[in-house]
């Protein structure tokens, strides 16, 4: 079999290997393409006719690295046939019987259709060295979305590489001990709070990898996940990694609606072991715990709430700081609650433009008024949360009706239609 020379090839393809960080097999395979590409740019210059290859026609050829030999081959596999039409994808049956009498009528044969050295011209070695850096990085962006799609959702550690429009690019590390690699952390995934300066360090949720080539990082990383909080607490609390502690429910606004509302975080937890505290196992002695969390946020406000299967309870302790007096579950279907509170308590348990009571809605699932005591009247939200709730009867029993009539009108329908088939 004839062989094209390329010299140094296993060297090749371990220096790259290594300047890469691709395995061997990777670079190989790289490789191959990258010459299949270059034997096509060879062959079109060979048809001076102009001849159309279509898009699939070299779908059957293939090159072959001998790393040994330092050299590669091209092989095609043609179909025997009685009488060929296309040299490329066909062999006659007499020329195969020359040297295999026991081949028949379609069966496949691979065939060395490899260039001589001189013919494989310099524009179809351009060509080749042009797509293997590009199979190169096709590559890298492979291994890249194999090893890190199992690490969506996790936190890795981050450091800061540079800065594209409002994105920061980050270099980040796998579990697997592969070297750094880049990652995008958009701006709405930033908190207000950091400071993003040239290798600064953080910790990261990796929230998305990237599918197909894209350009730039295919790694999408989060500072700004609900997510990050949840590792945080569970790397810091023993208790929450031993299952003592559950995290039950966590709501966050790391970049809130006003630049003049810092970023807070609402976390509820819970144990089924009446020994252990678990708002206090979060908090840590003299705070230390909570502190390390608060301190990766770079300050973000934290409130751990001790969860209750309770609604009202649990309602009542989602508004922590406020000291709620009474909560009222006016409508539970629709998940609806009059929070009653001091005066005094007012502006607390609303929160600065509104962020403490919609956050405990969103930690809780209900939808929270927050209402004086003082002024509360609870004669007349009765008479109001009567009146809805009728309203909504009413309006339940005209959909059943309508569902009740829609069977007679279609029978209707059909009565009409069967008469006017007799009538033709």
């Amino acid at each position: 079999m004839s062989l094209v020379s390329l010299p140094g090839l296993k060297d090749l393809i371990e220096g790259i290997s290594r300047e890469r960080n691709l395995p061997r097999h990777a670079v190989s395979e790289a490789l191959r393409k990258a010459l299949m590409k270059g034997y096509e740019r060879y062959r079109r210059a060979q048809r001076l006719d102009r001849f159309h290859f279509e898009e699939n026609y070299f779908n059957n050829f293939e090159v072959d690295l001998d790393t040994e030999e330092e050299g590669f081959r091209v092989l095609a596999t043609k179909t025997i046939v009685e009488e060929v039409t296309t040299s490329d994808h066909q062999i006659s049956l007499q020329e195969v019987k020359e040297v295999a009498d026991e081949a028949q009528l379609g069966d496949s044969v691979v065939i060395d259709v490899t260039p001589d050295q001189k013919e494989f011209g310099r524009m179809a070695a351009i060509q080749t060295k042009q797509v293997l850096s590009q199979e190169l990085r096709d590559q890298q962006r492979q291994i890249i979305q194999e090893e890190f799609e199992e690490l969506e959702g996790t936190v890795l550690q981050a450091r800061v590489l540079r800065f594209e429009r409002q994105s920061v690019i980050l270099a980040v590390t796998s579990t697997f001990g592969q070297p750094e690699v880049e990652a995008e952390l958009p701006k709405r995934e930033q908190l207000p709070n950091d400071n993003y300066r040239i290798n600064a360090t953080f910790k990261v949720l990796l929230k998305k990898v990237r599918e197909g080539p894209h350009r730039g990082p295919q790694l999408i990383v989060s500072r700004a996940s609900a997510g990050l909080v949840v590792y945080l607490f569970a790397n810091e609390v023993p208790e929450i990694e031993d299952e003592v502690v559950r995290i039950v429910a966590v709501a966050r606004e790391a970049n809130p609606p006003s630049r003049h509302v810092g970023p807070r975080t609402k976390i509820a937890v819970d144990t089924l072991d009446r020994d252990v505290d678990p708002v206090g196992a979060c908090i840590g002695a003299r705070g230390s715990r909570i502190q390390v969390v608060v301190n990766e946020l770079r300050g973000e406000k934290i409130d751990v709430i001790r969860w209750s299967p309770d609604p009202a309870t649990y309602i009542a302790n989602a508004l922590s700081p406020a000291r709620v007096d009474e909560v009222r579950l006016v409508h539970t279907d629709e998940r609806q609650a009059h929070v009653l509170v001091a005066e005094d308590q007012l502006s607390l348990a609303i929160g600065k433009e509104g962020q403490n009571v919609r956050l405990a809605a969103r930690l809780t699932g209900w939808k929270i008024d927050i209402k004086d005591s003082a002024k509360y009247d609870y004669a007349a939200e009765a008479a109001k949360i009567e009146a809805q709730k009728q309203a909504t009867a009413w309006d339940e029993e005209e959909v059943e009706e309508e569902i009740d009539v829609m069977p007679e009108v279609d029978d209707e329908l059909e009565l009409e239609h069967s008469e006017e088939e007799a009538m033709i």
